[in-house]
């Protein structure tokens, strides 16, 4: 029970890779916002 306790405790890989997915998500939205920013038209523009 302690070995299979400690072996969570220090397995960090699959936290990694999930907080690596989220980091790069995060960036992909962060660019469409600013990109959309970027390319909107003003209020009298048609």
């Amino acid at each position: 029970m302690l070995n299979l306790l400690t072996a969570l405790l220090y397995d960090w890989s699959n936290g990694v890779i999930m907080i690596g997915v989220f980091v790069l998500v995060v960036i992909i939205l962060i660019g469409v916002l600013i990109n959309f920013m970027l390319s909107g038209k003003g209020k009298g523009e048609n």
